[in-house]
């Protein structure tokens, strides 16, 4: 009898295990995508005048993560190339701090758990921004903040009003190994509001920033807060065509006129706003896209080394940071784009900007065009 039944064991338990595995990897979803980017930067003044170096780059991207999702829950990780001092950009250079061919660095962009029930959604750990936005300049897309979102949207029964939704969270940038409220840290809260069968779109949001250094990657010489009202709207222009106009505003509330440690050149420098337009997508094989936008950001209208680096090669590069720093300018940013094929698509890009405020004898200027081949896996 003992013999029979360890036979059926044997029997049983690697079907069990096979059965296990199969419905494990049904659960699994991998994704990756490959970026190559060819860029050309000239015309850069800075701030004593001089210019830098033309500069012609070839660089190149690669992300591949994995989702495992139930009815309600869902756990993930994605991991990424790119200098992991420098949140804002996941590209390397061609031959840039890996001469003879070493080893490339990577490192994990996306590690979170999120659970969705009904109208209720949550997530902890590190993720996609939670908040809705038009463009990356208050955030870039490669900066994935850590901490805890909540979300949670309310049936309308209207003909006017399509969807209300409100969206909350806390995230820390700087842990300080003491009480949460010497962190530095992040609170946002936003109100997402759809009309007119999705043809207009508004989201106001406040986001309030608390002890961030002026200078990131541990060379600040003192810290200071951010209390943000931002203010969103997409509008489709014609019901039959995909064209659409966006207007960010960004105010700072915060005072800084007793900050001795800001000049007072910019103590005031606390507003901005974006100006878009956009025709077109990039979802099916020959599709079109064409945008332009116009941007004026004040130097403290939003963190900068939290939003994109992409208008121009302004950094943090004399403090030791490769961190960028675009606020403080003015400019224009013209997009084309194709879709060649259902996981292929190409983007080119121009940007012309100048600074508002000389930081010193000069104001900084830069002019840079881009061409992004992206793949999805």
């Amino acid at each position: 009898m003992k013999k029979l039944l360890f036979i059926l064991i044997l029997l049983i338990v690697p079907v069990t295990i096979s059965a296990q595995i199969d419905s494990l990897k049904s659960k699994l979803i991998f994704d990756s995508d490959f970026r190559f980017r060819v860029e050309q930067d000239w015309d850069s003044k800075k701030s004593d005048g001089t210019f830098r170096d033309n500069r012609t780059r070839l660089r190149y991207r690669l992300r591949a993560g994995v989702t495992y999702g139930a009815k309600w829950y869902e756990a993930g990780f994605r991991v990424r190339t790119g200098n992991p001092r420098k949140q804002q950009d996941p590209q390397l250079t061609l031959g840039d701090g890996f001469k003879e061919f070493g080893t490339l660095s990577i490192g994990i962009e996306k590690l979170y758990f999120l659970g969705n029930w009904d109208t209720f959604r949550f997530w902890v750990g590190k993720n996609t921004f939670p908040f809705e936005k038009s463009n990356e300049l208050f955030w870039s897309d490669n900066v994935y903040p850590e901490g805890i979102s909540l979300e949670k949207s309310f049936r309308i029964d209207s003909n006017i009003v399509d969807s209300f939704i409100c969206r909350g969270g806390y995230y820390i940038i700087a842990t300080s190994n003491r009480s949460l409220d010497t962190d530095s840290y992040f609170q946002g809260f936003q109100i997402s509001t759809s009309f007119f069968n999705n043809r207009l779109a508004l989201f106001p949001s406040l986001y309030l920033f608390r002890n961030i250094p002026n200078i990131p990657d541990g060379n600040d010489t003192f810290l200071l807060d951010y209390s943000i009202l931002h203010v969103g709207t997409k509008f489709k222009i014609l019901n039959n065509k995909p064209l659409n106009i966006e207007l960010d505003y960004y105010k700072n509330l915060q005072d800084y006129s007793k900050n001795d440690s800001i000049p007072n050149k910019f103590k005031n420098q606390k507003s901005g706003w974006v100006l878009g337009l956009k025709y077109g997508t990039l979802k099916n094989k020959g599709n079109w896209l064409f945008s332009t936008s116009y941007a004026r950001l004040q130097q403290y209208s939003v963190v900068d080394f939290l939003a994109q680096n992409d208008w121009a090669r302004w950094d943090y590069s004399s403090f030791d940071s490769p961190d960028g720093r675009l606020t403080n300018f003015n400019g224009i940013e013209f997009v084309a784009g194709y879709k060649i094929d259902k996981k292929i698509s190409l983007k080119m890009k121009y940007y012309f900007v100048e600074q508002l405020i000389p930081l010193g004898t000069a104001k900084e200027n830069g002019s840079r065009v881009r061409l992004d081949m992206d793949v999805k896996f």
